[in-house]
C-alpha cells in the first residue's frame, strides 16, 4: 500500500499476469488495484445470478364466478383457490357480468365476500370487491408462515 508511479504498477501487474485497474480515477493521486479483471467480471455476475434466483417472484392466479355461480361450482373453485395460496400465489377472484345480469352486483359482492371469509386463515384481503366495467375484482394474498 501506498503511492506509486504509474510505470512501477504497470510493470508490478505485468511481472503478477494480472491487470491494473483503476478504480476512482479523480482521486488525486487516482487509486488503482492489481487484480485478475475477468475473474471479477466472473464472480460479480454470479453474485448478480444468485440474488436474482433468491428474489421471491409473484404469480397471481386467477378464479372466475359468474353472478349466479351455484355451490358445487363454488366449493369447487374455493378448493382450487385454497391450493393457490397454498403455494404462495396471490389469488384474483372475480365476477363477470354478461348482458343484464349486471343488475345482480349484489349477488356479485356477497359471492366475493363469502369466499373472502372461507378463505380467511390461508389469505388477507388486498383489494375489497370494486366494480371495474363488467368485473367486479377482488385481491388475497397468502399470509406468511411464521417459522
Amino acid at each position: 500500500m501506498g503511492v506509486y508511479p504509474t510505470r512501477d504498477c504497470l510493470k508490478k501487474a505485468e511481472e503478477l499476469a494480472l491487470d491494473l485497474v483503476v478504480i476512482s480515477p479523480k482521486a488525486d493521486p487516482p487509486v488503482a488495484k492489481i487484480m485478475d479483471y475477468k475473474k471479477f467480471l466472473y464472480e460479480q455476475k454470479k453474485r448478480e445470478k444468485q440474488m436474482k434466483a433468491k428474489a421471491s417472484k409473484v404469480v397471481v392466479k386467477e378464479i372466475r364466478f359468474g353472478p349466479n355461480t351455484d355451490d358445487h361450482d363454488y366449493e369447487f373453485k374455493k378448493k382450487n383457490a385454497e391450493k393457490f395460496l397454498k403455494e404462495g400465489a396471490k389469488l384474483k377472484a372475480f365476477v363477470f357480468f354478461k348482458g343484464r345480469s349486471i343488475v345482480f352486483k349484489d349477488k356479485g359482492q356477497i359471492l366475493l365476500l363469502r369466499l373472502a371469509q372461507d378463505l380467511e386463515e390461508l389469505g388477507k384481503v388486498e383489494q375489497m370487491p370494486k366494480l371495474e366495467g363488467k368485473r367486479m375484482i377482488m385481491l388475497i394474498s397468502p399470509k406468511k408462515e411464521s417459522k
